[in-house]
């Protein structure tokens, strides 16, 4: 993972980026998170991208500390933007994590309560989501939780043709690139990692969230 590919035109105030899909699903996702997540504790965001996603999060769960970060040095400088502009003091400086380098959860204090990762597995290499999913199983404490956000395929075949396009597209891009199978690929992942699926919600725009439980 190489830091955030934008698949969207973005209009900037300074260093803070503003994402047209953030803005539109951002509120879907928070009643998601807010039934499904922990709302106390240390909660890890991996690939942040522009970072509203994380000050929208920490706005309403005012007793969890979200750690938000990308390994993009101008994601990172819209996420610091947008806490300055939130004012919220349960946001920690920007991380540089990489989920597909290994070892990248040494860098990180355990136990964690959550991690977060929202449209980030399908435009990275699958060693983004391996890498997450390995990271996740030694962070999260007993019963923490791991909330994905995105479109995914289900067990071999796309919800929506929409989604085959997108598919394509990606891989037309990077043939690293490409919509996720839930079932086929992400769930062996988490039993290696000791979670187990414990939600899914679909969500609008033919996408999901996806919420991982940890034994």
């Amino acid at each position: 993972m190489t830091g955030p590919t934008a698949l969207e035109d973005r209009d900037a105030d300074g260093a803070r980026r503003f994402s047209p899909s953030a803005a539109r699903n951002r509120d879907p996702i928070l009643r998601v998170f807010l039934t499904h997540m922990p709302r106390a504790g240390a909660i890890l965001e991996i690939g942040s991208g522009t970072g509203e996603h994380a000050v929208h999060l920490a706005a309403a769960l005012p007793d969890a500390r979200f750690l938000p970060g990308d390994p993009d040095a101008e994601a990172r400088a819209s996420i610091a933007a947008w806490t300055a502009h939130s004012g919220l003091s349960n946001v920690a400086p920007p991380h540089a994590l990489d989920v597909a380098a290994e070892g990248w959860e040494r860098a990180v204090a355990r136990p964690l309560a959550g991690i977060v990762s929202i449209n980030m597995i399908h435009i990275a290499p699958f060693e983004a989501a391996r890498g997450l999913f390995a990271g996740a199983g030694r962070l999260l404490g007993s019963g923490g939780r791991l909330f994905l956000y995105g479109p995914f395929s289900r067990n071999g075949a796309h919800t929506a043709r929409s989604n085959a396009e997108f598919d394509a597209s990606l891989k037309a891009r990077d043939p690293r690139w490409g919509v996720r199978d839930l079932d086929r690929d992400l769930l062996p992942l988490a039993g290696a990692a000791g979670l187990a699926l414990a939600v899914v919600v679909a969500m609008p725009s033919n996408n999901f969230s996806a919420v991982f439980e940890r034994a």
